[in-house]
């Protein structure tokens, strides 16, 4: 059930998910596998890459709400609590600098600015 959602979400990406895939997939990111909406655990990460154990999540607007800000928290704690580092964007980031949202993955996967 999870992976046929994971499926439909990687079928109906956003503007922002497909700007930020572009520039990561088929290891065009410093060499780095990168995975989109992949399931871990009872979730499903926006971007993964399991070799430098780092999950990336895109948010909208939608998660400002005191309600889902609770929800990515517990979410982030246990997707820690498996060994993996989680950094998160807010879409407008992206839209407007992705060049330095670049930089902060690169950062976070150990590489210099």
């Amino acid at each position: 059930m999870k992976h046929e959602f994971a499926r439909q979400l990687r079928r109906e990406q956003t503007d922002v998910e497909r700007k930020l895939w572009f520039a990561l997939r088929d290891r065009r990111f410093h060499s780095f596998k990168f995975r989109r909406q992949q399931p871990i655990g009872p979730y499903i990460a926006d971007f993964v890459c399991f070799e430098a154990k780092l999950v990336i999540e895109l948010d909208g607007d939608q998660h400002g709400l005191a309600a889902n800000e609770a929800y990515d928290r517990v979410r982030t704690e246990r997707l820690e609590g498996d060994g993996f580092r989680v950094i998160r964007f807010w879409n407008n980031q992206l839209i407007e600098n992705l060049d330095g949202v670049l930089g902060e993955i690169a950062l976070a996967l150990g590489l210099p600015p």
